[in-house]
């Protein structure tokens, strides 16, 4: 039996609607506004897999071509693989809904979120985060919600939930909130230099706004009537627990104050072996257990310590930020490089400018656009001394790079004062936390590097949460253990000014107001002690590009003349790039940028597309070559396709019987353009041109044809 909900939504009509479409799956709704409309499903298997120690949960989303009304571009014409923005999606519905399921239950369980119909003022992301709370609400899955995602923007000082595509082209922030009925769980998005007062405005109204929406899902859970499954406790064996408390809690208590990474983990290894072994005997088959009650040990320890006397696992307090190193400049090939190290993390960042035609072609529901900023971040596996088998980016490593592009986006030159294609790599070397805004620093010291005009430097910093009742510490610059064994990750990036990016991701409720606040602001405090180690390596954008970047000459033609420059079948632009060597670049407004590491190439191009468009100008002076020999006067080309009559009077000052007393073909003569009629023809003087350089200098005797 088909059951709907409707609910406004940011001034928008959306319809929930459950036990019409694929009822073999656990649970599954179709989430309808404007028309957009996006199934997702929730599927869980009956019983975990034995041995089975950590929650599989996978979430997938897909934008079906149909729903744009297009078939795939490939040559298999189906979709292939998800797209970056398909993967962040996945990451946008994930991030929210995992810590609401029971600590407890382990079985396989996926979401998958389908989008079958799609405009571009109805955000399919956002109805696939309430899609995927909604399927798990309406299931027999255990899940502890409901939660909501809401987008909000801000045009002219004033907050819009669900902005449309046409209001987030004037707003200065885009951020996705997601929210439970009592709790910010996470945030994501980028802003233009927005105050932390303004961006906790913009959270806790998105709080606000989804809220109808949560009412709505509780509604048709009602409707629906399904049981949820009983999740069975987990058995404790309080004698196992005793008995590793009694061999191995001080031990760890020690273990976790080792302020070297690999030193703390090496012994915490140590540690779990020689209770394993020391028990295996009084409590065979139990080392997963053990190793269990271990984790705990090191959670309790480590938030104790830090609660207790704000020290933190490597020695600092709450606020101190590791020691900072930078150095710009250390890759002589590359156009920009730099080495950022914080602690033990480590980027190495590499910026490289290309040309228009290096931009990346992205396919979209809603039609082709391209990337003229790209930032990708690397997490190769000996960063954390580990091996792994590597077969292109991960979803964490396009959601951190994602991340990092967004906060150096905004200090962008405009395209039109800066033609290039900017792409950023950023090199994990080595991770202890914070990786990510490792590659923010670094990535900005690139281009600054690089002699990319950036507005301001940008720098971030990933912030931690611990809260036990009413004790709560926030930690700036958080290891690496502690965003595992803490409450939140805060990652907040941006200028001296205001934040241009942040994503939040919160395990707990009660966080407050009044924490966040806190939490931003010692983030801000941060951030500006970043931003001043970053100075004194490379304060501001170089002067020079690198030798080895192209130089982009931007000129312009008339719209009619394009086609005289590409000429017919490209002959003529074929021609200019072989014989300069330089790249050429048109678009339809008669732009043209011309890229090349050699100037005199750059000014040959340059020279060559003038001759081709340029058009005579009355006054103008011009050598020419004579074409053509008439009665009554001489064809002069003054430039390739441009042909005028030196008449027969125009030759010289004295009268003239004969063209070929004063010309020949073949001759090079400088003429003066003295006219160009309404058809085109131009009109050109030998004697008005008599006694004058090419550049109307004077000269003495009178020039005579070559």
């Amino acid at each position: 039996m088909e059951h709907v909900v409707d609910v406004e939504f940011g001034g928008k009509l959306v319809t929930i609607s459950t036990g019409k479409m694929a009822k073999q799956a656990n649970g599954a709704v179709v989430v309808r506004s404007g028309d957009t409309m996006v199934l997702v499903t929730a599927v869980a298997q009956k019983e975990a897999k034995e041995g089975q120690d950590f929650f599989p949960l996978t979430v997938n989303y897909t934008e079906k071509a149909y729903a744009g009304g297009k078939i795939p571009g490939s040559f298999f014409k189906r979709e292939a693989r998800p797209s970056d923005p398909e993967t962040l999606t996945c990451r946008l519905i994930d991030r929210p809904i995992r810590p609401l399921f029971p600590e407890n239950f382990l079985n396989d369980t996926q979401i998958i979120a389908t989008v079958v119909s799609a405009d571009k003022d109805h955000d399919p992301r956002i109805l696939s985060m309430l899609g995927a709370s909604a399927a798990l609400e309406v299931s027999d899955i255990p899940f502890q919600g409901p939660i909501a995602g809401v987008k909000v923007g801000r045009v002219d000082g004033r907050l819009i939930c669900n902005p449309s595509a046409d209001e987030l082209e004037q707003s200065d922030m885009e951020i996705v909130v997601a929210a439970s009925r009592d709790a910010i769980i996470m945030v994501e998005g980028e802003a233009r230099f927005v105050s932390e007062e303004d961006m906790l405005d913009a959270i806790f109204f998105g709080h606000a706004a989804v809220q109808p929406v949560l009412d709505a899902q509780e509604k048709l859970k009602k409707l629906a009537g399904v049981v949820k499954r009983e999740v069975p406790p987990p058995v404790i064996d309080n004698a196992l627990m005793a008995r590793v408390r009694e061999l191995a809690y001080d031990r760890m208590a020690a273990a976790v104050k080792i302020k070297s990474k690999q030193e703390r983990h090496n012994q915490i290894d140590l540690i779990s072996a020689e209770t394993v072994e020391a028990l295996s005997n009084e409590f065979e088959g139990c080392a997963k257990q053990i190793r269990s009650f271990l984790g705990n040990f090191e959670y309790d320890c480590v938030r104790a310590d830090v609660l207790d006397s704000r020290i933190r696992i490597d020695g600092r307090d709450t606020t101190t930020i590791r020691p900072i190193t930078t150095e710009a400049g250390l890759l002589p090939r590359t156009h920009g490089s730099a080495l950022f190290t914080r602690g033990e993390t480590q980027a190495l960042v590499v910026t490289t400018l290309g040309t228009s035609s290096d931009e990346q072609r992205m396919d979209s529901l809603y039609g082709e656009y391209r990337k003229r900023f790209l930032l990708h971040y690397n997490f190769p596996p000996f960063s954390v001394g580990e091996t792994s088998f590597r077969l292109g980016p991960g979803r964490r490593e396009i959601g951190h790079g994602m991340l990092a592009e967004r906060a150096l986006s905004s200090v962008l030159p405009k395209h039109d004062d800066f033609p290039y294609t900017i792409r950023i790599v950023s090199e994990t070397l080595e991770s202890n936390g914070s990786s990510s805004m490792a590659a923010v620093c670094g990535g900005c010291m690139s281009l600054m590097d690089a002699g990319v005009p950036i507005s301001a430097p940008v720098a971030g910093i990933a912030m931690g949460l611990i809260k036990e009742g009413e004790k709560v510490a926030i930690l700036s610059d958080i290891l690496g253990d502690e965003d595992h064994l803490g409450d939140m990750d805060f990652k907040v990036a941006g200028t001296a000014e205001g934040i241009t990016a942040l994503q939040m991701d919160i395990k707990i409720g009660g966080v407050t107001r009044e924490i966040m606040q806190s939490a931003l602001s010692q983030a801000r405090d941060g951030r500006l002690h970043i931003l001043g180690k970053m100075a004194e390596t490379l304060a501001a954008p170089r002067d020079e590009m690198s030798s080895f970047a192209p130089r982009i000459t931007t000129i312009w033609v008339k719209t009619d003349k394009i086609r005289d420059v590409i000429g017919t079948g490209g002959k003529n632009i074929r021609n200019i790039t072989e014989t300069t060597g330089v790249t050429v670049d048109i678009d339809d407004t008669g732009r043209i940028n011309i890229a090349s590491t050699s100037k005199e190439a750059c000014d040959l191009a340059i020279q060559m597309i003038r001759g081709l468009t340029d058009e005579a100008e009355e006054g103008r002076l011009y050598m020419g070559t004579v074409k053509k020999i008439m009665d009554f006067g001489a064809f002069v080309e003054i430039m390739p396709g441009t042909d005028g009559l030196v008449h027969i009077s125009e030759l010289d000052t004295k009268r003239v019987k004969t063209v070929t007393e004063i010309l020949n073909e073949g001759d090079r003569v400088l003429v003066k353009c003295i006219g160009v009629d309404k058809n085109g023809k131009v009109k050109l003087s030998r004697k008005e041109a008599l006694g004058l350089n090419l550049d109307g200098s004077s000269v003495a005797g009178t020039p005579a044809a070559e």
